[in-house]
């Protein structure tokens, strides 16, 4: 064989062989990371494209990146677990997945992509604001990253990181009014929906009564009003402050009509078809009708809009910059 032709294939093995060497690499990263969408879940199979959005426009930006879905209520997810093994719930909801029927908390989801190899986790929670349910996860993954074992290369994980929830949190790295804006910029189309209606903008918030976290949701209505002048919009919570009777009473003070009634909530659950839009006297819906108000209630969590869905995937993006992370 020629010299010359014995080098062309020599030359031509050594760079398949470098290409699958790098190939192999790269293959390997990614399988060693993944991220952990946290939500704190629904019982409503209706309700679950709020969350299914949000884990789909994370892999449209990230397709090479292991993505799996975490409930935080003991009580849904043991909703779920019953239901999987109900035949006739099975049949008769066959757009619900086994990745929902099995659905895992966020310790077990991680315990397991751990146990499968990955070694760098990137939490993303989908909690809207700073509360009692995003602070309680983040001491699990804290007491997670606190694993200290004798040789390094046994630690569990690489890299176990918490990215924020939508209104942001506290510290100068990420100012949380900046999270704010993003999101009354990613609901600018419930501005239109109530401006095109003639309507104030009602947001119903769950809050809590025993965490102080009413002043992001006051600071997120003010926001909107800056931006939007040209719709009022309103936010109380079912729990703690600012209440429904906060919201009627500014309501009245501007003489307010016409109410579009949305859940100010990633999923539009049992909160927002019970305690919001539902027949019930002590439902929002039937106590501003009379008050008075003429309500049109929408039943879409804000996961199901892409604008708000993409505000996790901006929070993730950062999460992964903050840490050195390269996510594709």
């Amino acid at each position: 064989m020629h010299k010359c032709l014995k080098f062309s294939i020599l030359w031509a093995l050594c760079l398949l062989l470098i290409h699958s060497v790098v190939w192999a690499q790269a293959h390997n990263k990614k399988q060693m990371q993944a991220v952990v969408i946290a939500a704190f879940g629904t019982t409503v199979p209706e309700a679950l494209p709020g969350i299914l959005n949000i884990r789909e426009r994370i892999l449209q930006n990230y397709p090479n990146t292991e993505v799996r879905i975490a409930f935080t209520s003991n009580m849904i997810r043991a909703v779920w677990h019953k239901r999987q093994n109900d035949p006739n719930f099975v049949k008769k909801n066959p757009s619900v997945s086994q990745d929902i029927l099995s659905v895992q908390g966020p310790l077990a989801t991680i315990a397991n992509l751990q146990d499968e190899g990955f070694t760098t986790i990137l939490v993303q929670p989908t909690h809207v604001a700073l509360g009692e349910e995003y602070l309680d996860l983040v001491s699990y993954v804290q007491g997670l990253t606190s694993i200290r074992t004798i040789k390094e290369k046994t630690q569990p994980f690489k890299q176990l990181v918490i990215g924020r929830p939508a209104l942001g949190t506290m510290g100068d790295i990420h100012p949380y009014p900046q999270d704010i804006e993003l999101v009354a910029r990613a609901l600018v189309a419930d501005i239109y929906q109530a401006a095109k209606a003639g309507s104030a903008l009602v947001y119903m918030g769950h809050g809590n009564d025993f965490f102080p976290s009413g002043g992001a949701y006051l600071q997120f209505a003010d926001t909107m009003n800056r931006l939007n002048p040209q719709v009022n919009t309103y936010i109380g919570t079912v729990e703690g402050f600012p209440s429904l009777d906060h919201v009627v009473q500014q309501m009245k003070r501007d003489k307010v009509q016409k109410v579009l009634l949305k859940p100010f909530m990633t999923v539009a659950g049992d909160h927002a078809r019970n305690d919001m839009a539902g027949p019930e006297a002590e439902s929002w819906k039937s106590i501003l009708i009379s008050e008075g108000f003429e309500v049109t209630p929408v039943l879409q969590g804000m996961g199901e809009m892409d604008s708000f869905a993409d505000v996790f995937v901006h929070h993730l993006a950062d999460l992964a910059k903050d840490h050195g992370i390269q996510l594709d």
